[in-house]
């Protein structure tokens, strides 16, 4: 599977298909029986939102290039909000109807414990099972982050805790993750497992790319005029992905 491309964006509708054309990415579909297209639904200060009409694209193409019976899904988990009403609002209801597919809300679905030493601030996390089993396919829209400085295909991973576990008793948001910087939290949920791909709208600096998350992430960066090993969560991924045996920090 090709590690990294960006082409010119001349439209959702005219790029996305003919770029997932050209690298050959229907070949890749067909080996699975479950795929999970995970956005970034929600939006505050800090985070770009995920687009449905960027989705739609992606969404039509897994529909038509998948082995016949396999399961597609859109998955996330909103923070703070009732990830179903997030769902309508942006218009993933709608999408989801259209193409005849299951929305799942990653704050209340079926979990795993994860338990592992490459962990760097959990002891264990909880993680969606939903995405464990399937094919998943992250759907970022890049941009800054005042924290991260970079938002892209890795930091849309951490929707995937769920609320059923992290947020406070008398909260709905993920409150329980605040005591834990961003950067391990991207690390720690990547250990979990890592996105099997990547579709990024940079449609606002003229691009759309694919590939590897970690790869197009690092690629992606330099529209922000950022140098990726600056990043901090993405150095310290790539360094745990390549060097598996960073030491757990207390």
């Amino acid at each position: 599977m090709v590690k990294g491309v960006a082409v010119q964006f001349k439209g959702y509708e005219e790029t996305i298909p003919k770029m997932l054309e050209l690298i050959k990415f229907g070949e890749e579909l067909k080996k699975h029986g479950k795929i999970v297209l995970k956005p970034n639904i929600f939006e505050n200060s800090e985070i770009n939102k995920t687009r449905a009409e960027f989705v739609e694209p992606v969404l039509r193409f897994c529909m038509e290039n998948k082995a016949p019976g396999a399961e597609v899904f859109i998955a996330d988990g909103a923070d703070g909000k009732d990830t179903m009403d997030v769902f309508e609002k942006e218009g993933y209801k709608k999408l989801a109807e259209k193409y005849g597919i299951g929305l799942v809300d990653l704050n209340k679905t079926e979990l795993t414990e994860k338990q592992s030493d490459e962990f760097l601030r959990f002891d264990e996390i909880h993680y969606p099972k939903i995405l464990e089993e399937s094919f998943v396919i992250s759907l970022p829209a890049f941009g800054k982050h005042e924290e991260l400085q970079f938002s892209g295909a890795l930091s849309n991973m951490i929707g995937a805790f769920p609320a059923s576990k992290y947020k406070g008793f008398l909260s709905r948001r993920k409150n329980k993750l605040d005591g834990v910087p961003k950067k391990y939290q991207v690390h720690d949920i990547l250990k979990c497992k890592m996105p099997n791909f990547s579709v990024a709208d940079a449609s606002e600096n003229g691009k759309i790319y694919a590939g590897q998350p970690l790869e197009i992430d690092k690629q992606g960066t330099r529209l922000f005029g950022v140098d990726w090993k600056e990043v901090p969560y993405l150095r310290l991924v790539d360094e745990s992905f390549n060097t598996p045996r960073i030491q757990k920090e207390t």
